[in-house]
């Protein structure tokens, strides 16, 4: 699967930042700005504050504003705009982005859709290495009379040893469906086809200059108080060398 994986974003430096990440169907700092106001809600009672700050510099240069990663509770959150009406969203704990509940509900708040986008290669050996996943979820507005708004999800993923194929919700018209039915799990969903499917939402994920379109900037959310978690701090390299990478 790491040859099936070349071309990953930025190839890989950034992982496990990167590895999964978000995307919101709207502009940077609007998107910023109602993530800030939803976490305010949450953080303020507690005396903890939530900043929105402009971010300028390159790609890799926005990334880093995370730094250090955490683990306890997350205390930045990156919004990077893109060539396209979506905005990517990233956040520093150590382990990576986990950015399927704030979509899944930032996609209900503001009723517009939301993704959820993981690519990591299979790279296990013994006790060495990471469990591969390709995982795409979209969500939407809140729909009368269903308990979820995750409006598809597909994954093959390499669960503790053993792969599974999953999906749920109604196929879109530009899936490759005849290819769910491939004998190994592990090729029912592809890192190929994830980029194609995300073509046909119109989003190009793994490519560096389809971040930040000239003139733009990304915005971080910097929360500061007393949190309840106390959580340990990681340099990039640290959080790559635990996760074997």
């Amino acid at each position: 699967m790491t040859q099936e994986m070349k071309g990953l974003l930025l190839e890989d430096r950034w992982a496990p930042v990167t590895s999964e990440m978000g995307f919101l169907e709207l502009g940077a700092e609007q998107a910023a700005r109602a993530f800030a106001t939803w976490h305010g809600e949450l953080m303020t009672p507690r005396g903890i504050s939530v900043e929105v700050l402009p971010v300028s510099g390159t790609l890799e240069q926005a990334l880093s504003r995370l730094l250090p990663l955490t683990s306890g509770e997350t205390q930045r959150h990156l919004f990077i705009p893109t060539r396209s009406p979506w905005t990517a969203y990233v956040e520093n704990g150590w382990t990576g982005t986990d950015a399927a509940s704030p979509l899944r509900y930032m996609a209900r708040r503001l009723s517009i859709r939301c993704l959820r986008v993981v690519a990591v290669p299979h790279t296990l050996r013994g006790d060495q290495g990471r469990y591969g996943s390709v995982m795409l979820g979209v969500y939407g507005p809140e729909q009368p009379g269903k308990i979820s708004n995750t409006v598809r999800a597909l994954a093959a993923a390499n669960d503790g040893g053993r792969w599974v194929f999953e999906q749920s919700g109604e196929p879109f018209p530009f899936e490759q469906v005849e290819k769910y039915q491939a004998r190994r799990l592990r090729d029912r969903f592809t890192f190929e086809m994830l980029k194609d499917y995300l073509r046909h939402l119109g989003l190009a994920s793994f490519e560096e200059d389809f971040y930040l379109p000239p003139g733009s900037c990304s915005w971080l959310i910097q929360k500061t108080g007393p949190f309840t978690t106390a959580g340990r701090e990681y340099s990039l390299e640290e959080a790559r060398a635990a996760r074997v990478l």
